[in-house]
């Protein structure tokens, strides 16, 4: 995607030292475009921990480069000292956001990309690079063809409609910011924009870290995509008066027998579209799909982050971000950051390799090497 008519992805390695990952600090969008440097596995856990990169993909591929550094940064005096290290860094990587598996998926699948490669230390820490890079190609690949087919979906609404606008209400950030690049929610919106279909996106703001009102409505200007930001209880009201065509969320872990978590809200939107009769998709690449939890309402597991992010809300005064407190100061805040959306409630889900039902057999179906 691109700022201010640059192509930027959102990790990339440092083209002056391959031995520093950058990234772009969402914290500050979208009233500063700020790139930060990641030098140390500490680094990278603070900006995976403390949201200075968010979304499932860009998480998972965060962590890959996060084992790349600790390669470079692991005791080379014998393989297992160096394996050793790597194992503990790779551990502290994966306790940073418990509900995103592609953060576990990404540091497991370094791990024994690096463990089963051969010719010393210093051939570990390249195969450590190249799978950094791998990850992160694939992500962007994955959300290039997640658009194709979802864009399908909106030209299908277009033409019942007789070419009008096709309105798509979608929440939180599953755009490019929240993977390498394309997304996954939004890479069919741009798709669809880009072949020159007429599209218009309700941006749920996202309470209570703003996403969609600060990143995905930054990057669909910054794309040229008409949108309009919405307080995150107005989607029901829109579905009642026909002015939703078509809900596309994220995910931050499917089970694969269809259940979706996402960020906190996604469940009321998907109940308020099943009363309305509006298709409700979920965008994901197969990297994001559990393959061992059936029951997500019980068994995944949900973060509960700190209650200063409820109380509190960030903004742009007098040219600097600052914090403002919105609630008594003395009361408590729960601060839930997924709900689990149960399959049922879900149209398809695109993928990757196509569109599929929202069940065991559906995905299983696209996926039958998980069998």
């Amino acid at each position: 995607m691109k700022v201010q008519g640059k192509h930027y992805r959102t990790i990339w390695l440092s083209e002056a030292d391959d031995n520093v990952v950058q990234i772009i600090d969402q914290r500050q969008l979208p009233h500063k475009f700020v790139i930060e440097d990641l030098k140390t596995v500490e680094d990278v856990a603070r900006a995976i921990k403390d949201m200075y990169v968010r979304g499932a993909g860009l998480i998972g591929a965060t962590a890959g480069f996060g084992m790349y550094i600790a390669a470079l940064k692991a005791p080379r005096e014998s393989e297992q000292a160096f394996m050793d290290a790597l194992a503990a860094d790779g551990e502290k990587l994966i306790a940073t956001r418990p509900t995103a598996v592609n953060l576990e998926w990404a540091v497991k699948r370094q791990f024994e990309a690096i463990k089963s490669g051969g010719g010393g230390v210093e051939a570990k820490i390249r195969i450590a690079r190249d799978m950094a890079q791998t990850i992160a190609d694939e992500d962007a690949e994955f959300c290039r063809r997640i658009g194709e087919h979802g864009q399908k979906i909106i030209e299908e609404i277009s033409r019942q409609k007789g070419d009008d606008v096709v309105n798509v209400l979608t929440h939180c950030n599953a755009g490019w910011l929240a993977f390498v690049d394309y997304g996954t929610a939004t890479a069919p919106i741009y798709a669809a924009h880009d072949k020159g279909l007429k599209v218009h996106v309700w941006v749920d703001e996202t309470r209570p870290r703003n996403q969609g009102a600060s990143l995905t409505a930054w990057e669909l200007g910054q794309h040229g995509v008409p949108h309009t930001v919405i307080v995150d209880n107005v989607g029901g009201h829109l579905m009642q008066h026909g002015m939703v065509d078509l809900v596309i969320t994220g995910t931050d872990r499917t089970t694969y027998t269809g259940d979706v978590a996402n960020k906190i809200g996604t469940y009321l939107k998907a109940l308020a579209a099943k009363d309305n009769n509006v298709p409700f998709y979920v965008g994901l690449p197969s990297s994001t799909f559990d393959w061992q939890i059936r029951d997500g309402v019980k068994e995944i597991p949900i973060e509960n982050r700190d209650a200063t992010e409820v109380k509190y809300i960030p903004g742009l005064l007098d040219g600097e971000i600052k914090s403002v407190l919105l609630t008594p100061e003395d009361t408590q805040a729960g601060n839930y950051a997924f709900d689990v959306t149960p399959a049922r409630l879900v149209t398809g889900l695109i993928t990757e390799r196509g569109i599929c039902q929202a069940s065991e057999d559906g995905v299983l179906g696209l996926y039958p090497e998980k069998r």
